[in-house]
């Protein structure tokens, strides 16, 4: 069954869990651009994506901004709540949720919900709480991989690479 909502961690899944930080205080994150697809497969099939995350920056929610995804949420303490209030919100139950994570405040959640899943670098008793772990690390692309596992097993590659090549206009 497909999910009706994706929701994901960031740092450790869409980067490398690295910060980096120039002399005068700025700070960086290195995405994985391979992982927007994971976001565009998902759009292409109705389904939402959120991002639940502990680190509370501007530079997430400009990705997010970048990639449109409306359900955001920075700063978080208690993912299995927010995660609630957006299941409440689009009527939906724990068993229509997947999620990816990769450390010890996404083990609540990876129990939770109907589909789980570690990056490859989270530690083996976190990943013990998951469906399955991505052979990709945190910033390699593990979210795309995660949404590709989870087409490939409801045999609906075909069907969303038919609906990309459907969308391109190709008289620009």
């Amino acid at each position: 069954m497909l999910p009706k909502l994706v929701l994901t961690d960031i740092d450790g899944v869409w980067t490398d869990g690295g910060m980096y930080y120039d002399k005068i205080g700025n700070e960086w994150k290195k995405f994985n651009t391979s992982d927007s697809a994971g976001v565009l497969f998902l759009r292409l099939l109705d389904i939402p994506v959120g991002i639940i995350t502990g680190e509370n920056t501007p530079i997430v929610q400009r990705r997010a901004d970048k990639l449109k995804i409306e359900h955001c949420y920075l700063g978080v303490k208690d993912k299995v709540k927010v995660a609630q209030s957006l299941i409440n919100k689009l009527g939906i139950s724990w068993e229509d949720v997947a999620y990816i994570g990769d450390d010890i405040n996404d083990i609540l959640l990876l129990q939770k919900v109907g589909i789980s899943a570690t990056a490859q670098n989270a530690p083996s008793y976190v990943k013990k709480h998951s469906n399955f772990t991505t052979e990709k690390k945190g910033g390699e692309g593990a979210f795309r991989e995660f949404v590709e596992t989870i087409l490939e097993h409801e045999n609906m590659i075909d069907v969303v690479l038919d609906k990309y090549f459907s969308s391109l206009d190709f008289n620009q």
